[in-house]
Formats: structure tokens, sequence, C-alpha cells
């Protein structure tokens, strides 16, 4: 079994009081087709036969990353997908079984990662390959981020992007953040409803960051958190489970 064993000190907590949105990419635009392989649809089967969906990002043939609080009954994975109604070239695979970090509070969204196992690997290709995570933090913050997604780009709207949009985004040097080791951005550019799940990815192509939840402290802007992947974040467990964060 190869598994990433880059979640070890996850620690994501809300203490601000505020409104919170768990994540749509505001203020973007839509992402060049398939520019973003590493990008997964997350169909999400919900107990009364329903479906929703948030966003999950590949790292290996066999293993997505995800949010926690995307949670459902059963998953189907969409491999290569741009326009959700453009079904040529995509790879649907089922969720063998799903791993979310073994101290998860989904009330206060506290270490809201999760890393789904698929039923069969997936076929790399232009439109199909995994994202490399960073593997070292200097105490710095990145630039130049972005983060992309399905979810709604208007606030106004009910309804999910057809399209894969993309946003840059400026991370914020705080002491609340560093205290949670999550990294935020704010403004009127970012994440929503429907983005959940996706990465936050930075200048050198790597994985930094989960997107988790948006608050609104009062009489300030939208904040928007991403679960922070540790430093070492690339390596990898070779045949055994990696039980230091995930009940398997």
């Amino acid at each position: 079994m190869f598994f990433h064993c880059e979640l070890v000190v996850l620690i994501l907590a809300l203490t601000l009081n505020g409104q919170v949105h768990t994540g749509q990419i505001y203020g973007g635009h839509e992402a060049k087709a398939h520019s973003r392989p590493y990008m997964v649809l997350l169909e999400q089967h919900t107990e009364d036969g329903g479906k929703k969906h948030c966003d999950g990002f590949l790292l290996t043939e066999d293993f997505v990353m995800t949010a926690a609080h995307c949670q459902a009954k059963s998953y189907t994975a969409l491999l290569g997908v741009h326009n959700v109604r453009d079904s040529n070239g995509i790879q649907r695979i089922s969720v063998k079984d799903t791993f979310p970090h073994k101290d998860y509070n989904e009330t206060e969204l506290i270490n809201d990662i999760m890393i789904l196992k698929l039923s069969s690997k997936a076929h790399f290709s232009n439109t199909v390959r995994p994202i490399a995570l960073a593997d070292r933090d200097d105490g710095s913050l990145p630039k130049l981020c972005s983060v992309s997604g399905w979810g709604r780009n208007d606030r106004n709207s009910k309804y999910m992007s057809l399209k894969l949009m993309e946003v840059s985004v400026t991370l914020t040097d705080n002491e609340l953040c560093r205290g949670k080791k999550i990294y935020c951005s704010e403004g009127e550019a970012g994440l929503g409803v429907g983005d959940s799940g996706g990465p936050l990815v930075c200048e050198d192509g790597k994985a930094y960051g989960v997107v988790s939840y948006t608050f609104n402290p009062a009489g300030g802007p939208s904040i928007y958190a991403y679960t922070k992947i540790p430093e070492d974040g690339n390596q990898l467990v070779y045949g055994t489970p990696c039980v230091c964060i995930f009940n398997i």
C-alpha cells in the first residue's frame, strides 16, 4: 500500500466569532482547459439518494486528498474534468475507502482533511496527473498562490460552475493563522461553497494547503482558511498503513 504520511500535524481551529461557510471561486476567471490536471471533481452520494459536489486533488494514481467535511455515503471521483458537461476523456472511479483525520472535529472544522482511496488506479495523461506537495517550510509565506474549483462563481447563484474556475490569492501573515497552523487569505476574491477540498497551489506548482472554510469576523472582510500541509508532506510510507494520523 502506498500512502502519503504528510498530514501528521494538521491543526485547524475556528476561534473568531462570525458566520462560517464551507467551501465558489469569487472574483476569478475560467482556468485554461486541463492546466490543472491534478484537480478532481468529487460526486458525493447522500443517504437520501441525492448528489452533492466537493473538490479534491490527485496525490498518486490511487489516492486523492480533500477536506474532511466533504463527507458522504459514497463517492465517485471524476478525473480529467474541465467542463462538467463534456464527458470526453473523463475517468470515473469510485472511492473504495475514506480516511478522515482521526481528530477531525466537524463542529469547529478542526483537522479538516481526508484521504480517499480509489477503487482502481487512474491512468495518467496530459489531463490527469498528480500534484506534488510542498516539502519544506522555512517560516515565510509562499507567494503567488491560487485556488481553483467548480463551486459557485456568483454569490447570487445557487448552482456550481460548469467550468473549472481559478483565482489568485494573497496569503495574510498574522498571529491567528500562524498559531492555528493554517494559511489564510482575505478580501472579495476567494473561495466559498463548492470549492472545499481543492488545493492551495503556490508559485512552485506544489500544493501547500487544502481549501477548508470561510469566516466573516464582525465588521471585517471575509477570511479564507486552508488547512496547512506540513513540511514533511512528500514522505511516503511503503507497504504500511499510515496509522500516525488516520484510523486505518
